[in-house]
């Protein structure tokens, strides 16, 4: 029992951040510098990177990495999963366009952002199966000042997105840590190490540097997973 709330950790963090960020936006209104969100932005997207670069380094194998990340990066690409973030990230857009409510519309772009990504689902198996939460807290204090600019803007809706970040990364951090009992250290080295180099990428996405699509690369997780049952049979 404790042990499945340990791995939503880092997910009540995030929410509880969400809550928090959007509170204060209300209570600041638009007085926050653009300097100062630009360079705390800065500041994480960094964090990201060291986050991403420590993960990866932990896996010796570095050709089963590469290997895992260009198979699984082939099947997102070909099933077309970014793709699909983006359809589902814009459909929730057009429906909170056509909302006449405020905070509905602060609710769902709020949880457009803090959903619709790869650091999310990430983080969430981090947490799950290595019992890690560097990732989410990151997620926390970045999304903490978004709800802040968003509250700023739009209203209170944007506290309420905390209930679907709840629902959407405890569901994820809780079924991934079903499976943690049943894998072994090097497929546990192997997924910490793909999450890393994924980690890197939404980091150099952050600082504008590059635009990979992050979300295709996935199943990475899977093949991870499937490369180490091909080496246990034989």
């Amino acid at each position: 029992m404790f042990a499945r709330i340990a791995v939503l950790q880092g997910t009540f963090v995030n929410a509880l951040a969400i809550v928090g960020g959007g509170l204060l936006g209300v209570f600041l209104g638009n007085r926050f510098p653009e300097k100062i969100k630009a360079l705390i932005m800065q500041a994480i997207s960094l964090s990201v990177l060291v986050i991403g670069m420590q993960m990866a380094l932990k896996f010796e194998n570095a050709v089963v990495v590469i290997f895992t990340l260009l198979i699984g990066g082939v099947i997102g690409e070909t099933i077309g999963v970014d793709d699909w973030v983006k359809r589902v990230g814009a459909w929730l857009e057009a429906r909170a366009a056509q909302s006449g409510s405020g905070l509905a519309r602060a609710f769902v772009y709020a949880t457009l952002v803090y959903v619709v990504g790869a650091m999310a689902v990430t983080g969430a198996l981090e947490s799950g199966i290595l019992g890690q939460h560097q990732t989410l807290y990151v997620k926390s204090i970045l999304d903490g000042f978004t709800a802040i600019a968003f509250a700023a803007s739009m209203g209170p809706g944007v506290c309420f997105s905390a209930l679907p970040v709840l629902l959407y990364q405890g569901s994820i951090a809780l079924a991934a840590g079903i499976l943690q009992p049943f894998l072994s250290p090097q497929i546990l080295n192997g997924l910490t190490a793909v999450g890393g180099l994924l980690i890197v990428a939404i980091g150099l996405n952050m600082l504008e540097l590059t635009e990979i699509k992050v979300a295709n690369f996935l199943p990475s997780f899977l093949v991870v997973l499937l490369w180490a049952c091909i080496l246990q049979l034989f």
